[in-house]
């Protein structure tokens, strides 16, 4: 074998460098970083053995992540939210554009501006209720239309039916002799 697979002897590229000289594996099946690991090699060598650097983590807050925070501790959110669904905003969303805009206009303190924006938030979700009941109540107008076009369709199908199987008497017979049992004839006659 060219060398030793384990983990703690050596590195990845000293492995399969010693498995390309020893023609365990071919140059056309070597992997794409090689080469770009033997022209650039990092400064300190990537070792099983090596010491992981105390780099201390940095915490990342946005100004935004401060007021959602605010405001899912003080309100509970009365949404589900579908994660695949990017055409749709959520209310903390909502929430944190009314914030900002506050904020930008730049006339009262912090809580004020939260106060007002839970406000205009709730005006909103009252409004979008109020929208939806409207649009249901007009569904049954809606539904009457539907139908209607339903049922021309439905006519103007069978009346289709009618003229091609006058037409062409040959395969209405032979559905009669499968054996099915039905006549499509009978079914669209008024």
């Amino acid at each position: 074998m060219a060398q030793s697979r384990l983990e703690k002897i050596g590195t990845i590229f000293t492995r399969v460098q010693g498995l390309l000289r020893g023609g365990a594996m071919r140059s056309e099946d070597k992997p794409i970083w090689y080469d770009v690991y033997a022209a650039f090699p990092p400064k300190a060598e990537p070792r099983f053995d090596r010491p992981a650097p105390e780099i201390p983590v940095r915490n990342i807050f946005y100004a935004e992540d401060v007021v959602r925070a605010k405001l899912h501790k003080q309100n509970r959110p009365q949404e589900t939210i579908n994660l695949l669904d990017h055409r749709r905003t959520t209310q903390s969303q909502h929430f944190v554009k009314i914030y900002q805009d506050l904020k930008s206009q730049g006339a009262l303190d912090e809580q004020r501006i939260y106060d007002t924006a839970l406000d205009l938030l709730a005006e909103q979700r009252q409004q979008s209720r109020l929208d939806t009941a409207a649009a249901e109540e007009n569904l049954p107008e809606l539904d009457a239309e539907v139908k209607t076009q339903l049922v021309s369709d439905f006519k103007e199908a069978a009346s289709n039916q009618q003229i091609t199987s006058s037409t062409s008497p040959a395969p209405s017979k032979a559905r009669k002799d499968t054996g099915v049992g039905i006549n499509i004839d009978s079914l669209f006659k008024d």
